[in-house]
């Protein structure tokens, strides 16, 4: 497997693009369209809150119900979400136009959008917007990334990954793009994330790895405590790598899932650490717990601990709130036999042991916690199972930024 350019537009039949259509931004782009040349099976996962979105309604009766999707259609600045039949109906215009534009079947059309609940979306701007997507669209690397700006919000930079893979002498690619900054959960979080693959496989098989991988990658990122709306993963396989059909169980099978959990947990990675406000990317993995699911457990509740997060912006290796947030996490374990570390490119030190705080230097610990990454490594000493999970520091900025999103 190497890493390669290219984002959505990796994979061989793809194009993007991202213009701007004035959805609620002024001056930069806003909408982004994926389109594959040739129909591709469909897999996804969505929000699991109980309020969702227009789209991802419609996305899931995509997902679950059409023979194949080819294009997807995205805006930013305006989530329509509580936006009842009208909501709805603009999902199904947006398809309509875009199916129009590109000379495919309405029903292979996904639809996403991301930025403020409530607000109507000005469908003839979705509409004009659509056009010029349709004519702009490219299988470039430039298209891609100018797809990947389109679809931010509060987001500070652009998150895009791709890799390739060779199976039985063909070359394989996945590629994807994701937006995420704030309102970032486990059980998803405000994303949208979009991969695609020229990989030959069957669609059941692609939804068994998309929805057992999202396990450990996008359902262990946590920057705020808050599910959106409108979270949405959809993976594209257009199959023209014309490699032998990818099976289960098999050695090519492994690679392909590989792949795709190395871009699906780059871009969860890359949301986690532009946490809105965000100084530090943080990381916290558990390991020697006895079952995959507690380390799942305990590892979320560290990253998502406020006061932890907190002192992690603060440089201070205040180990007695990971302490706090593994004993609140409704695992159950002896605290007198596990170990705590903190690590970065500054170095690793070991914080906690047997029960009370290790012999270590607090100068040291702060040089380590002042680095843009930082690791937290939970050795629970009970078992051979391990999971991590990503999140980011808690800033002033993460108020300045939400107590005045919708103006």
């Amino acid at each position: 497997m190497k890493e390669i350019a290219g984002g959505v537009t990796a994979a061989e039949g793809f194009e993007a693009a991202g213009v701007e259509a004035g959805i609620k931004y002024q001056n930069r782009r806003d909408m982004a369209m994926i389109y594959s040349c040739r129909p591709c099976v469909l897999a996804g996962t969505f929000t699991r809150n109980v309020v969702k979105a227009a789209p991802v309604v419609w996305d899931r009766q995509v997902v679950e119900e059409s023979p194949f999707g080819q294009a997807v259609v995205i805006n930013a600045g305006i989530a329509n979400a509580c936006t009842g039949k009208e909501g709805f109906a603009c999902c199904r215009r947006t398809a309509q136009k875009a199916a129009e534009a590109l000379n495919i079947p309405e029903e292979s059309v996904l639809v996403a959008s991301t930025g403020v609940i409530g607000m109507q979306i000005p469908i003839d701007r979705i509409e004009a917007g659509i056009e010029r997507l349709a004519a702009a669209k490219e299988g470039t690397v430039q298209a891609a990334e100018e797809a990947a700006r389109a679809i931010m919000t509060t987001d500070t930079r652009p998150k895009q990954a791709a890799v390739e893979i060779d199976i039985r002498g063909v070359k394989v690619r996945i590629g994807g793009m994701a937006k995420g900054s704030g309102m970032i959960h486990p059980n998803m979080c405000t994303m949208l994330a979009f991969v695609t693959t020229d990989a030959v496989i069957s669609k059941d098989l692609l939804t068994k790895t998309v929805k057992e991988d999202v396990e450990d990658t996008f359902n262990m990122i946590s920057v705020d405590g808050d599910t959106s709306t409108n979270d949405t993963l959809l993976v594209m396989a257009n199959g023209m790598a014309q490699n032998e059909e990818i099976l289960d169980g098999t050695p090519e099978y492994e690679a392909f899932r590989e792949a795709l959990h190395y871009v699906n947990e780059s871009l969860a990675r890359m949301m986690a650490g532009d946490g809105e406000g965000a100084t530090a990317l943080f990381e916290t993995r558990v390991i020697g717990a006895r079952t995959r699911e507690e380390a799942r457990i305990l590892s979320k509740a560290v990253i998502c601990s406020s006061l932890t997060k907190a002192a992690i912006f603060g440089h201070d290796a205040n180990w007695g709130r990971i302490l706090c947030a593994l004993g609140y996490s409704g695992v159950a374990f002896d605290p007198e036999k596990i170990e705590l570390f903190f690590e970065s490119r500054s170095g690793k030190i070991l914080i906690y042991k047997d029960g009370v705080a290790a012999d270590y230097s607090e100068e040291e610990a702060g040089k380590i916690l002042s680095d843009p990454e930082v690791r937290v490594i939970v050795d629970m000493k009970e078992g051979s199972e391990s999971a991590t999970a990503w999140g980011c520091d808690l800033t002033y900025d993460y108020v300045k930024i939400n107590a005045d999103y919708r103006s």
